[in-house]
């Protein structure tokens, strides 16, 4: 497995001679997240996220299938993610997962999965014979750090987008129509959990710790420790993954989640604004109507 590459000596020293001076390199406050995007794709559960450099493209899909035998009233979901050598050299498809495609699943599971986000009871068609299998793909094309929190925010807004197949019961029978035949289900989902990924740094022994919200990929190589907090727009929390590294006061962690809220409400309201404009656009009375007004013929 090639060896990721680490930022060199000048760039460390630029870094935490900066830190010291309460500076950061893209000159963010410590506590702001990048910019962040959000587009839907033309199918339903395609979602493209873009936190400063990091880009991640999350698809959904569904098929029927059997339920597991111990769980016959639960239909499965699962979520798998592609990491190629072309997002980072470090990054194998013949190999072993690296260490961050292996974390960045099992927070994800933790998260979104664990959390019962989706309800997987409604999933099911007929108890012990068949359910919606629904699987969240995903892809990260561009890796600048922070792949938790965008891929996080990229599988919860395809999955709100995502509109699952119709289907009819008569009797032991399951009829799946199709989206031209029946409109689109939308999925059931019981909360929407966001990941917010802090970073720890100690300039030196004795100084105060700093915290760093959304770091970057040099940011993340220079770091002393890291937290992520899974929490919905309740304040509910989800999880808490400290994953070694520096030991982190607990009133420390307690602040820690009282940013992670307020960074949730505010990417819950742009995944609102986003959904909401996608229906307008899909709307019959929005985005067709006023490209079919042009071709309309005026009759008296």
């Amino acid at each position: 497995m090639p060896r990721e590459v680490g930022p060199s000596l000048n760039e460390r020293q630029f870094f935490q001679q900066a830190l010291k001076e309460k500076i950061r390199i893209d000159g963010r406050n410590f506590e702001d997240f990048r910019q962040v995007q959000l587009e839907f794709g033309d199918e339903y559960g395609v979602s493209d996220v873009r936190l400063g450099k990091t880009r991640v493209l999350t698809k959904i899909s569904a098929e029927v299938t059997t339920p597991y035998p111990d769980r016959p009233f639960d239909g499965l979901f699962t979520i798998t993610t592609a990491l190629s050598p072309m997002t980072l050299p470090s990054f194998s498809v013949s190999g072993p997962p690296s260490e961050t495609e292996i974390l960045l699943s099992r927070l994800l599971e933790k998260t979104i999965r664990r959390s019962g986000a989706l309800d997987t009871e409604s999933l099911c068609l007929l108890a012990g014979k068949s359910c919606f299998s629904v699987r969240a793909d995903v892809h990260i094309l561009s890796a600048d750090g922070n792949l938790v929190d965008a891929a996080c925010f990229g599988v919860v807004s395809a999955l709100r987008h995502f509109r699952r197949n119709d289907i009819s019961v008569s009797g032991e029978e399951v009829t799946v129509y199709t989206l031209r035949e029946r409109e689109g289900v939308p999925l059931s989902l019981l909360h929407y959990p966001l990941c917010v990924t802090f970073s720890f740094y100690t300039p030196a022994p004795g100084e105060e710790e700093m915290v760093l919200v959304d770091a970057t990929q040099l940011e993340e190589h220079t770091r002393d420790g890291s937290c992520t907090i899974g929490m919905n727009k309740h304040g509910e929390v989800c999880q808490i993954a400290k994953l070694g590294g520096a030991p982190t006061d607990a009133v420390m962690l307690l602040q820690c989640a009282n940013v992670a809220l307020q960074h949730v409400l505010k990417l819950s309201k742009i995944m609102d604004e986003k959904l909401a404009e996608d229906t307008k656009k899909r709307d019959k009375g929005g985005m067709r109507a006023e490209l079919s007004a042009e071709n309309a013929r005026i009759t008296e």
